[in-house]
């Protein structure tokens, strides 16, 4: 099972400091599902100004809940240097984060982590554009 038949949405900002942060030619390292880049290369790209409603981006608050355990986390995606587990801030790195990023509530996403495929549901975005 694999989240193709689901888009991914980035504003351009977002598209911008993700490709300069994997620092990669979008055509290459892209291939093999469930990576970061990968959904980056599949993403629609739209105007910042015509960004979805209740779509994960760079500074989100996100609520989430994993489907079979039925466990709820919220935590805000941030930049690497950004990251602090303790304020529930995750690196857009992390398997969470590179897993919703582009997604929108209601939808239900399945990525490996490291502890083996896992299915979750985005229940809430609350945007708060970076600086």
């Amino acid at each position: 099972m694999h989240n193709d038949n689901t888009p991914v949405v980035l504003c351009e900002s977002d598209h911008k400091k993700l490709l300069g942060l994997l620092n990669f030619d979008s055509k290459l390292n892209s291939e093999q599902e469930m990576t970061l880049a990968h959904e980056i290369n599949r993403a629609i790209v739209v105007k910042d100004s015509a960004f979805p409603a209740n779509t994960i981006r760079i500074g989100s608050v996100v609520t989430i809940v994993e489907i079979d355990s039925k466990k709820e986390k919220e935590f805000q995606i941030v930049m690497p240097k950004e990251a602090d587990i303790r304020h529930r801030k995750i690196s857009i790195y992390s398997p969470m984060a590179a897993a919703i990023i582009g997604f929108r509530i209601g939808d239900e996403v399945v990525w490996k982590m490291p502890s083996g495929l896992k299915k979750i549901k985005i229940k809430d975005v609350k945007s708060e554009v970076p600086a």
